[in-house]
């Protein structure tokens, strides 16, 4: 309970001097100037403009090691016309000799496996928000949005072009961005910028600016300022229309249904109300073309979380979704519109007012649902939030869910008539990406239902080259209530730790070495310990990329309602009974320039009443560059408890085979194999990108059901088959 005070002090006074520094990387600057000739997007770079252009060059080497030059070479210019920004990279080879290193063509790939350019523009130079655009060797795209100072969202997707064009001693990237693509400030002529090149060769990642090793090249804190000569075009009118047309075939054999035929139509639209401030709207909102989740064993005792990849929730998605922690999040958009529950229509107003101020404004409808009693739910959500120092921010956030003319129905379940969040938090990132942290206050409104209905949280965190040192301290109340959210514990405290130490080896094979000790504690409502566990690791990243951990770690769990310890509908454990256990294991990642990579982990220890449980996985995968990507992924579990459990074995498998023809011609498919819930799921996906930000998909699922009976392993659950097709048109 102490703990509280001392990391709000500490919030305040340990990195005070950071707070109002300069920008770390000021004097890195490069101009941009409008062309003096047309561009053509053909990977040539031979119009006057480029040879008129300022160019960015002299990287520095992020890793190995972050105290010297690039030693490959990377030269960079940008222009612009009335729409377009433009750049163009030529990315020479290293002093290794061989092809370059990609996984396939599939867009938004992988940084740690591909021979890469990105750049990371921050168009309102505030060191928190911002794109990123890029392509690897190949010229496969990757785009996504920036937020809290250096994380990537890539399921985020624009309008944009590039072509990669390889020669014997270099590959050349140019690329084309229109300014409606991108957010930015009427009359600002300063942008923070960087640029990032990965040669996984020469295992080298390098920067136009100066980064420190622990920090990725994404850190907004460390870019550089591109400087305009005029401050940039206004885009004018700027109205996208997006309709989609799908039909498709569904069938239950489970249910024994006839095949149903499905024909469905919507729309999206995006409205630049300013340059700044963006409006999007949807009516009849289809995702069918969406990634499947990856499936996992789940031993967990509370709800497991999976991200958001609905395009439409994604823009400015972070003010919304990332208010709070990863276990405490008063909004979570993945509660809208899953699980056969429709979307009528929505509208979400987002963007920055000007350089300190960000507001988000979303509105969502959904339909009834007959079967389960569902009512018609409204789910509407404020953001607002106000920089303050040089990279920190208070935020604001109101959720409201409400049931629209609900009256209970007898045989059905029972629905809330409304669930309301307020919250307020206050975000800290210092000038030099050394200290962060953040003050949580969120307060639930629900019927019937007061007292004990609030969170309270913080936490600091400290990551030096060698140190890395944390705290955090959390009060989730009994009452507690996000409906709209993710919270999937309440009615308890919790106090964690971290401390952390690297080594730097001046040469050898080894990179990087060091110890990480974690523990963490939670008490229950009447301040009764119930849960905690300390975590020893020791991590050897080598100069191949390659890693290394080991592991142990200790546990106490009383639990606090009853549990299956197998998660399969079994036999619980009683409410407070009391668990100890020690368990340690391994982890291994490849490197990733080999054509085969591979990974595993390894756990074996105690478990639930003084059982025993071995947990192997293995990642697998091989590539026939560029075109075809292969991968796997095992999770084996042997549980073993007393009667009446006994000996317990989980598989789950997951092979994904990645076809990519071209850069805008995909097919996909994965398998999932799932014992625990005796499932076996099959997704087929082929996209074509016609044209940029325009696609058909054509999506085929099937789902399986172990051992029923019939002839054959498995005999059929459920069957789809979509075909879907959009455009992207500009008004």
């Amino acid at each position: 309970m102490k703990l509280l005070p001392i990391l709000v002090i500490a919030l305040f006074l340990k990195s005070a001097p950071e707070l109002y520094a300069q920008k770390k990387n000021e004097s890195y600057q490069l101009h941009i100037s409008q062309a003096t000739s047309p561009i053509v997007v053909d990977g040539l770079v031979e119009e006057p403009a480029w040879q008129a252009a300022e160019v960015a060059n002299n990287f520095w080497m992020v890793l190995p090691m972050d105290t010297s030059r690039a030693r490959v070479r990377t030269d960079v210019r940008m222009t612009y016309d009335a729409q377009h920004i433009y750049l163009s990279a030529i990315c020479y080879h290293g002093y290794v000799e061989g092809p370059y290193i990609v996984e396939s063509l599939r867009r938004d790939w992988a940084f740690s496996k591909n021979d890469n350019f990105i750049f990371f523009i921050d168009t309102f130079d505030d060191q928190t928000n911002g794109f990123t655009f890029g392509t690897n060797a190949a010229g496969a795209q990757w785009d996504g949005l920036l937020y809290e100072g250096s994380k990537a969202n890539l399921s985020w997707d624009n309008k944009w072009t590039s072509v990669v064009r390889n020669y014997p001693d270099r590959y050349v990237l140019e690329l084309a961005i229109p300014f409606k693509t991108i957010r930015y400030k009427k009359g600002i002529t300063r942008w923070g910028i960087n640029f990032s090149r990965q040669d996984l060769k020469t295992t080298e990642k390098s920067s136009w600016t100066p980064i420190q090793r622990q920090f990725p090249t994404a850190s907004l804190a460390y870019t550089g300022v591109l400087v305009w000569d005029q401050p940039p075009p206004q885009p004018g009118p700027n109205i996208s229309i997006i309709p989609y047309a799908l039909t498709g075939l569904t069938r239950s054999y489970e249910e024994k249904t006839p095949t149903q035929t499905r024909f469905d139509a919507g729309l999206d639209a995006k409205v630049a109300v300013t340059s700044s401030l963006n409006l999007d709207l949807t009516v009849n909102p289809d995702f069918s073309q969406v990634d499947v989740d990856q499936q996992v064993t789940n031993l967990d005792r509370y709800e497991l979380f999976f991200p958001e990849k609905r395009q439409f929730f994604l823009e400015n998605g972070d003010q919304f979704t990332n208010f709070g922690y990863a276990t405490i999040r008063p909004f979570f958009s993945r509660r809208i519109g899953l699980g056969g529950v429709p979307i009528r229509f929505g509208a979400r107003l987002s963007g920055k007012l000007n350089k300190d101020w960000r507001i988000g404004v979303m509105d969502m409808q959904t339909g009834r649902v007959e079967d389960s009693g569902l009512p018609a739910q409204n789910f509407a959500v404020v953001a607002l939030q106000r920089r303050i120092f040089s990279r920190s921010n208070i935020g604001f956030l109101f959720v409201n869910k409400e049931s629209l003319a609900y009256e209970p129905a007898v045989d059905k379940p029972r629905y809330s008539r409304y669930n309301r969040n307020f919250g307020l938090e206050y975000n800290l990132a210092s000038s030099n990406n050394l200290w962060s942290g953040k003050l949580l206050y969120v307060k639930s409104f629900s019927p019937e239902q007061s007292g004990k209905d609030a969170v309270y949280a913080a936490n600091l965190q400290y990551n030096s080259r060698r140190w890395l040192l944390s705290g955090q301290y959390e009060a989730v109340g009994t009452n507690y209530t996000a409906e709209a959210g993710y919270v999937p514990r309440r009615g308890y405290e919790r106090a964690a730790a971290t401390v952390g130490y690297t080594f730097i080896p001046t040469g050898g094979s080894v990179l990087t070495h060091g110890p990480t000790l974690t523990s963490f504690y939670f008490f229950d409502a009447s301040g009764k310990q119930s849960d905690n566990e300390s975590y020893l690791s020791y991590a050897v990243t080598f100069r191949s990329k390659s890693v290394l951990t080991a592991w142990a770690s200790t546990d106490f769990v009383r639990l606090l309602q009853p549990f299956d310890p197998t998660n399969s509908g079994r036999e619980t454990l009683a409410t407070n009974s009391e668990h100890r256990w020690k368990a340690w294991g391994t982890q291994f990642v490849s490197k990733p320039q080999s054509l085969f990579t591979y990974g595993f982990s390894t756990r074996y220890g105690g478990y639930y009443v003084d059982g025993t449980r071995l947990n192997v996985t293995a990642d697998i995968g091989y590539r026939f560059q560029p075109y075809v990507s292969l991968a796997a992924n095992i999770n084996y579990n042997d549980i073993r408890l007393p009667s009446p459990w006994g000996k317990t074995t989980f598989w789950l498998v997951g092979p994904r085979f990645d076809l990519t023809m071209t850069n805008t011609l995909y097919l996909t498919t994965f398998l999932q194999y799932n014992e625990q819930v005796k499932n076996m799921n099959l997704n087929a996906r082929v996209q074509w990108r016609y044209k940029p930000a325009s696609d058909l998909f054509i999506v085929y699922t099937d789902n399986y059901l172990p051992n029923m009976g019939e002839p054959g392993i498995f005999s059929v659950k459920n069957r789809a088959l979509v075909i879907k097709f959009t455009y992207w048109w500009n008004v």
